[in-house]
């Protein structure tokens, strides 16, 4: 099968798993890069090292037409943050692979409501790509378990784990599994965390605490002390009783602070302060 590969470096063993299965890429669309999350060095330097075509701007009915010059079988995508063009008007096939167990999960970042939510099991879902974001049918799924202090990024090696695996059974039995594809029934759909979503409840106990800020990692949680505002990527904790206000600052010391919760404190470790309130958004 000749394909084109629509990803990121986060999901690169996708493509990885199309390749030794035999698969020959032809192009690569990628996003541009602002940050760790969206970083894209690796597979445009792998794309140069195999002389394929490479392309940063949103995908067009042009390019799509391109690829079907070029007898592109088809469009696998992975990480892409724009809609792309019905694609069946030039290629046979178009699947996406998603980080959810879909049908629910439906939406642009679910990993950290997994953790939100107390999922114990998680997925990464291969599926049709249809008009609507995360719809179309699902070709198959690799499960994977989650740990009761799930974390962000461990979360995300395992889901990136589990996209190669699943990448490999879909390049190596793809007729049958375009073939035998299911309707999603009863989907749900999460959008992107608001800002506001993403400020810590100090109201809460130290358990809910930590995790909210093991479900946002180094995508960040927000800190609101008196009328400041900090980042924060980890955090401990531990239950102590006190008589002070949930959110009241105890200590400060080389970027980590301790702040009360309603049943002990939590330390937030490499916290930075941020100049700029925080609205809801």
């Amino acid at each position: 099968m000749r394909f084109a590969i629509v990803t990121i470096d986060r999901y690169a063993e996708i493509f990885d798993a199309f390749v030794d299965a035999g698969w020959t890429p032809i192009k690569l669309f990628t996003s541009p890069s602002n940050d760790e999350f969206g970083d894209n060095r690796h597979m445009i330097a792998d794309a140069e090292r195999r002389r394929m075509n490479i392309q940063t701007t949103r995908i067009t009915d042009r390019d799509l037409s391109d690829l079907r010059d070029q007898n592109c079988d088809i469009l696998v995508v992975a990480g892409y943050a724009w809609k792309i063009p019905d694609p069946y008007r030039y290629l046979k096939y178009a699947v996406n692979f998603h980080p959810s167990p879909l049908p629910a999960g439906r939406g642009p970042y679910p990993l950290p409501q997994a953790i939100l939510q107390a999922w114990n099991e998680w997925a990464v879902s291969c599926h049709k790509i249809s008009d609507d974001f995360d719809a179309g049918d699902i070709l198959d799924a690799e499960s994977f378990p989650i740990a009761p202090d799930e974390c962000h990024e461990s979360l995300t090696l395992k889901t990136q784990i589990a996209g190669k695996r699943l990448a490999s059974r879909v390049a190596g039995n793809f007729q049958t599994l375009w073939d035998n594809a299911k309707i999603q029934e009863n989907p749900s759909y999460w959008p992107r965390t608001p800002i506001a979503g993403r400020v810590i409840d100090f109201d809460q106990p130290v358990q809910s605490v930590l995790r909210h800020i093991r479900a946002f990692g180094n995508t960040e949680s927000f800190a609101k002390i008196g009328e400041a505002f900090f980042t924060v990527k980890r955090g401990v904790g531990w239950r102590e009783a006190h008589a002070l206000t949930p959110g009241t600052p105890i200590h400060f010391n080389h970027g980590k602070l301790v702040v009360a919760t309603t049943d002990g404190f939590i330390g937030l470790l490499d916290v930075l302060p941020i100049s700029a309130s925080i609205h809801n958004g």
